[in-house]
Formats: C-alpha cells, structure tokens, sequence
C-alpha cells in the first residue's frame, strides 16, 4: 500500500448524508458531495493485510478488488480504480449508494479498530467515472447469433444482460412494470438511490445494443402478458430473473381493514407518483397527518420510515419482533462475520430529529388489528416477548399483562417476502424447491427445463443487489456456457 502506517495514523472518517433539517424537504438523495482530499487519506488507511477478508465470502459476493482500487485513489489514480472496480461488478454507482457494505464487516482493520470507508470510496469511484466520461457504451465488436431473452430488470436481469450482451449474444429483456429497474426502479427509493442514476446506466447498455420491453407480463394472463412458451421459442436461451416479490403477510384479527398495506405497495406507488408527477397526481397512499405504524425492520421498513415523514406524517412507529440488538459484536457474531449490532439508518435519524425519538419498540408481537365501524384502521394490539435460548435455539414467550393498543391510522407491513410469485414457474414447468424459489443451483444456474436458467433473488431467494449482480454475472456465463456445448 502507498503507506503502510496510514490505519494506524488516521482514523475512520465516513461521509455524512445531507443536513436532516434541508434533506427532509424534499426526495433527493441522502449523500454528500465527495471530498477527494479526504477520500484520498480514507483509502491510505487500507492495510496491507495478508489475507484481504473484505474480497471474501463473508465480504463481497462480487469478490471487488478492495485493496486494488483503494490503493489506486490514494495515488490519485481514478480512471485505473474504475477499471479495476468494473472488472468484478458491472454497477458500482448501484451498491456504493445502497449496498449495506458486508465487506466494511470483514475489513481486517475493523477485528481490531474502526474498517476502512470502503462504500464511501466505491461510491465516489463509480460517480466520478460518469462524470469524467470514463463510463462509455461498449458494444461488442461481433455477434455470435445466438438471442437470450431475460425476464426481470432488477440488479441480477441487468447484470445478465450485460454480460450476455458482452459475449456477442443478441439479448432483450423483459419488464412488466413500466420502467426498467426492477427493484432499483420501484423498490428502492430516490433518497438513497436516484433514478436518473438507475436511467444513466441502462441508458448505456441500450447504446450497447441490449433491448428493453416494458410493460411485458411474462407468463401472466392480462392486458400485458407475454407467453413464456412463445418466448423460449424464439430464443436460444431464456433465464429468469423475476425477483422474490412474494410478501410475507400478517394474517391476524380484523387484517381485511383499510389502511394495511405491503411495504412494498407503499413504495412503489410513492416511487411512480414522484417520476410521473411529482406527487401531484395524489395516485399514491399518503401518509399525510396520519398516525404511521411499520412492522418490521430492515432497509425496507427504514424506507417506509423516511418516506411517511416526508409525506408529512403526525407519528411514525416501527414494531420488532427481536430484541435491540447490541451495541458491540456478540460473543457468538465473531469478526469476520457480518456485525449483528444495532444501527442508526437515515430513516431513524429522521424520526428523531422530527418526533423526538428513534421509531423502533422491540420485542412486540403484533395480536390483531383494530377498526370503525366504516372499515377503516384505527390501532393495533400487540403484546410484548421476552427471548431465551433454549439448547441453541431461540424461543419467545408472550408477557403476561403486558398488552397495548397503539393509535394507527396507517400501517406497512415490512417483514420480508416468501420467494418468487409463482404463475411464471408455472407457465415455464420448471420445478421449485421447498421455499417456493426457482430449483437451480448457485453456479449451475439450470432450472429443470432445458435452456431456462433462473438467477437472483428468484433462485435465493430475497437478498441484496450485490449478490444478485453476482448471481445475474454468474448466470450469464452459465448460459454462453450452455450456447457454445
């Protein structure tokens, strides 16, 4: 490394998101302005660790020369790291902005002190490279004749895409929504990731001549739906990337109320709302004066969290099931594992600077919804739970006396999804395995049926954009594997 000495002299300084008070205005995104002065005394204090633990499994699915291009923007090479952050993922300006950063987890430097900025440092790699005009349209030079068809434009559709696209394949992918992006597009928001960022790059692979078609319903029975038959036959290879968009319910007392909604819903409708309108088409669920209530946490509860607040919700409450976690790694979370401990997201800043307090109440299990007579919310029962562990084995047990009723005008359920909606394993007769995913082995790819492929959070089922580039990467190489045999 540049200098050696650098982690033991400089100490740990992350990029800070925008003023809460101004960033609360308004559905910008969180992130500063890069400093390169200090960015370039963040990536100096990349070790020369023997083993760098931060490429591993346990910290970047994608394997991202870390080290590499951390080295490089400390000698003030920037077009160099780009290229080295590109030879192992395709969108870098994708999980610098919304990647939860496992590869912070396993920095060596973090078992013994605070790890490297390495998010901070991809992101500002990734965004100075459009800006430069380093990031161009790189079309193959031939093509093999061969046609691929992908269903599904989220972070593992696209990462397939380009990749096929790069091996001379002839390649269109498939969305049923009406822009491209998949859970980039509509499962993300614009504070943490805009999207003109997400249009920027499927801008470029267009120029690489991968074509888009939206509104496309494969396998599905609307106004919209495409026969997969019909699209395996005309292509040599077809590979799904459909997504894990089976939400986990809450199906308890008085659910059929008006004022529950899926997370995602909430999202999604916000997300088309703002591109098509700016809000002013009133086609969304308003969380304006209301009394907000998310169950769940995660990214997506946060999401549903930061959202509310700039609707201008009266209160915002986010039910867990699970203890607070700890302040420090648990004796059995050892490094280089990813740190179970509790975190303050920007949804949680948030609510403090604008409620007075962090959303989360832990160990609550929610017993029934409540409603009026007209069939709209108006609270929610829950009951608290104390957590043992029972010969390895967490158990819960309710709390006697301890039952509450919350005030609820509005609530999001945001306790992950249950595996791929299933009316396109159907129609392809492809075989599931017992969690509802698409049956196809990670590095093997194959589903049951010849020439269908399946990658993504389809096949593992709900995860990160990281590892469904990683998958959607892995895929592609797969299907140009099963092309040339």
């Amino acid at each position: 490394m540049g200098n050696p000495t650098a982690f033991k002299e400089i100490a740990r300084d992350a990029a800070k998101y925008r003023n809460v008070e101004v960033r609360l205005l308004d559905y910008a995104e969180l992130y500063t302005d890069v400093d390169e002065e200090k960015l370039n005394s963040q990536a100096a204090r990349c070790m020369d660790c023997g083993i760098p633990f931060c490429q591993s499994n346990d910290g970047c699915p994608v394997s991202n020369l870390i080290p590499e291009w951390n080295d490089l923007v400390y000698n003030d090479r920037w077009e160099e790291a780009l290229d080295r952050l590109h030879h192992t993922n395709n969108f870098p300006e994708f999980t610098g902005r919304v990647c939860p950063a496992p590869c912070e987890g396993s920095c060596v430097l973090g078992s013994v002190e605070t790890p490297v900025t390495i998010k901070n440092i991809e992101y500002a790699i990734a965004d100075r490279g459009f800006a430069e005009g380093w990031v161009v349209p790189n079309p193959p030079q031939t093509r093999t004749g061969k046609k691929v068809a992908v269903v599904g434009s989220g972070p593992s559709g696209l990462a397939a895409a380009a990749e096929l696209n790069k091996s001379g394949h002839t390649v269109t992918v498939y969305e049923r929504a009406d822009r491209v992006g998949g859970l980039l597009m509509y499962g993300i928001p614009n504070m943490k990731l805009g999207k003109d960022v997400v249009d920027r790059r499927v801008n470029i692979l267009r120029e690489e001549g991968i074509t888009f078609v939206t509104n496309a319903d494969v396998g599905g029975t609307g106004d919209n739906a495409i026969p997969l038959a019909q699209l395996r036959e005309d292509n040599d290879a077809l590979l799904l990337c459909t997504g894990a968009t089976n939400a986990r319910d809450l199906p308890i007392e008085n659910r059929q109320l008006k004022g529950i909604y899926p997370a995602m819903e909430f999202l999604r409708a916000n997300t088309r709302s703002l591109l098509d309108s700016n809000l002013e088409d009133d086609n969304y669920i308003s969380a304006k004066g209301k009394k907000v209530i998310v169950i769940g946490g995660g990214d997506t509860g946060t999401d549903c969290i930061g959202t509310s607040i700039r609707h201008g919700a009266s209160n915002v409450v986010n039910f867990e099931l699970l203890p607070e976690p700890p302040e420090g790694r648990a004796d059995g979370n050892p490094w280089p594992q990813w740190p179970k401990i509790i975190r303050v997201d920007y949804g949680h800043e948030e609510s403090s600077h604008k409620y007075g307090k962090d959303p989360r109440e832990y160990c609550l299990l929610s017993k029934g919804f409540i409603g009026d007579d007209d069939g709209n919310l108006t609270g929610i029962k829950t009951v608290e739970v104390d957590w043992t562990n029972v010969d390895g084995r967490f158990q819960m047990e309710e709390v006697e006396g301890s039952e509450k009723v919350w005030e609820a005008d509005l609530i999001m359920l945001s306790m992950g999804f249950l595996g791929p909606e299933q009316y396109a394993a159907e129609a392809a007769g492809i075989d599931v395995d017992e969690r509802s995913n698409y049956k196809a082995a990670y590095g093997d790819f194959r589903t049951s049926v010849d020439g269908v492929f399946a990658a993504g959070d389809c096949r593992r089922g709900q995860s990160l954009v990281v590892w469904g580039i990683d998958e959607g990467r892995r895929a592609a190489a797969e299907v140009s594997k099963y092309l040339r045999d």
